[in-house]
C-alpha cells in the first residue's frame, strides 16, 4: 500500500527535540517584539506591485492559454486511465503518487512559484466551459468557500482514515466522482462555481497570495511582495474553516503516525479504524479551529480603531495569517514524502496501464533514498515551521497595526502570540517525533 503519511519520521534531528521547540518558539516570539517596537504602522495593504507587462501578454495571450488547459485536460485523462486500467497493486500503478504526491503536494511550489496558473490549467473548469451557456444560475453569497471545504475535507478523509485510499481503483471512483460533479455544477452555475467550489482551484488560489506573481487591480500581472498579496486576501466565509482544515488534518496525520499511536490503531478492526481515525480527524480540526477563534476574538479586548469590524470579525481579519503557516507545515510535513514517493511516479509512468511498456526506460529502477540525508529533511522541516510562524507573525502585526490604536498594538496581538508560539511547538513535536 502506498504510505500515503509520509515517508519515515524525523526522530533522529542533529539537535536533541526539546532544543529545536525552544528555538522555534523563541524565534516566534523575538520576532513578534522586534515587530512591535518597530512597524506600527500597516505597510502592506496599499503596496502596489511592479507591472509584468511582458509576461501578462504571454500568459494572457490564447497560444499559452489553450496549451495550458489542453496540458491540463491530458494529465486528467492520464490520471484516470492509469487508475481505472493500469494494475491494481498501488506500488505498481502511477495514479496514486500522481494524485496524492504531484497534484496535492504539488500544487504548494507551483502556486508559490507561479502564481494563481491553476485557475488556468484547471480541466474540470475547460469541461465545463466546453458547454456553453447564454446564462447561468447565480450561486448565493452565503454559499462562500463552504463547497471547497466540504470537498477538501472528503479528500482528506480518503488520504487520512480510509485505508484503502491510495488503491488505484478507489483513486479512480473518487476522481470520477469528483470530476463530475464539479464540472456538472460548473455547467449550471459557470465560472463562478470553481472559485467557490472546486476545492484544489480554491486551494492553489489561497497558496497563490503568497506568491511573489499576483494579478493587479487592473488584471496585469505584477510582481509584488509576497505578503502584500496575502494581505489583499479577500475575507470570505469559509476561509477560516479551509485554514484551520488544513493545519488540523495535517496535525492529526503527525499524530496518527506517533509510535504511541501506530501500536494502539494496529489492533483495531476495520470499522474500528474508520471510526477512530474519523473521530481523531474531527478532533484534530476542531482544536486547532478552537485555539485560532480564541485568540483571534481574545484579542478583541483591544480597543479597536474607530470605525473598524467588530470582534465577531476579527477571524476573518487574521486568518490570513494561517496561510504561510499552513505552508509552513505542509513543506515540513510532506517535504520527504514528495522527494522519495515523488520519483515512484515518474518511474511508473514508463507503463501506466500495464501493459509491458517502457516509455521511459525506467523499467526496473528504484527509488534512491541516499541522495537526501536526514539532517538536510530534518533542516527543511524546521526551517519551514519556523519561516512560517514568523511571516504568519508579520502578517498578523501589520493587520493588527491597521486595526488597534497604536498604544494598545503590542498588548492586543499577546493571544495571537500565545496562538502561534503553541502552533510552532506543536508542528515541531509532531515531525520530530513521529
Amino acid at each position: 500500500m502506498l504510505p500515503l503519511h509520509g515517508i519515515g519520521g524525523r526522530g533522529d534531528l542533529p539537535v536533541p527535540m526539546w532544543l529545536a521547540i525552544y528555538s522555534a518558539g523563541a524565534a516566534v516570539a523575538v520576532s513578534f517584539f522586534a515587530l512591535a517596537a518597530f512597524w506600527s504602522r500597516p505597510r502592506f495593504e496599499r503596496i502596489a506591485g511592479r507591472p509584468l507587462r511582458v509576461l501578462t501578454s504571454v500568459v494572457d495571450s490564447r497560444v499559452t492559454r489553450v496549451l495550458l488547459k489542453l496540458a491540463g485536460v491530458a494529465a486528467l485523462a492520464l490520471l484516470l486511465g492509469a487508475a481505472w486500467l493500469g494494475d491494481t497493486e498501488p506500488s505498481l500503478n502511477p495514479a496514486p503518487t500522481w494524485l496524492y504526491v504531484w497534484i496535492w503536494v504539488g500544487i504548494i511550489p507551483l502556486s508559490l512559484l507561479c502564481g494563481p496558473i491553476w485557475r488556468l490549467a484547471n480541466p474540470l473548469r475547460t469541461i465545463a466551459g466546453l458547454v456553453r451557456r447564454t446564462s447561468y444560475r447565480q450561486l448565493s453569497d452565503r454559499i462562500a468557500y463552504w463547497p471547497a471545504v466540504a470537498g477538501l475535507g472528503g479528500f482528506l478523509w480518503l488520504e487520512l482514515v480510509y485505508q484503502n485510499g491510495s488503491e488505484p481503483r478507489v483513486v479512480a471512483v473518487a476522481v470520477s466522482i469528483y470530476a463530475f460533479v464539479n464540472v456538472a455544477l460548473g455547467i449550471v452555475y459557470g465560472p463562478a462555481w470553481f472559485a467557490i467550489g472546486d476545492s484544489f482551484e480554491v486551494y492553489a488560489e489561497v497558496l497563490a497570495r503568497l506568491s511573489p506573481i499576483g494579478r493587479g487591480a487592473d488584471g496585469e500581472l505584477v510582481l509584488r511582495n509576497p505578503l502584500a498579496g496575502l494581505a489583499t486576501m479577500p475575507q470570505r466565509p469559509g476561509l477560516v474553516g479551509l485554514l484551520c482544515l488544513l493545519l488540523g488534518s495535517t496535525a492529526f496525520d503527525g499524530i496518527s503516525r506517533w509510535s504511541v499511536w501506530a501500536s494502539w490503531a494496529g489492533e483495531l478492526s476495520r470499522s474500528q479504524h474508520l471510526v477512530v481515525y474519523t473521530l481523531g480527524l474531527l478532533v484534530a480540526v476542531a482544536v486547532v479551529t478552537g485555539l485560532f477563534l480564541l485568540a483571534a476574538r481574545t484579542t478583541g479586548a483591544a480597543q479597536i480603531r474607530p470605525g473598524g469590524i467588530g470582534v465577531a470579525g476579527l477571524p476573518g481579519a487574521f486568518v490570513h495569517s494561517l496561510v504561510p503557516i499552513a505552508v509552513g507545515y505542509a513543506v515540513a510535513h510532506y517535504f520527504s514524502f514528495a522527494m522519495f514517493q515523488g520519483q515512484e511516479g515518474w518511474l511508473l509512468a514508463t507503463d501506466p496501464f500495464a501493459r509491458g511498456w517502457d516509455l521511459l526506460g525506467t523499467s526496473g529502477m528504484r527509488i534512491d533514498y541516499a541522495f537526501l540525508g536526514t539532517g538536510v529533511i530534518a533542516g527543511v522541516q524546521i526551517g519551514a515551521i519556523v519561516l512560517g510562524h514568523v511571516l504568519g507573525v508579520v502578517s498578523a502585526h501589520d493587520r493588527a497595526a491597521d486595526l488597534f490604536r497604536r498604544r494598545q498594538l503590542r498588548r492586543a496581538q499577546y493571544p495571537m502570540l500565545a496562538a502561534m508560539v503553541a502552533f510552532t511547538a506543536g508542528g515541531i513535536a509532531l515531525v520530530t517525533a513521529s
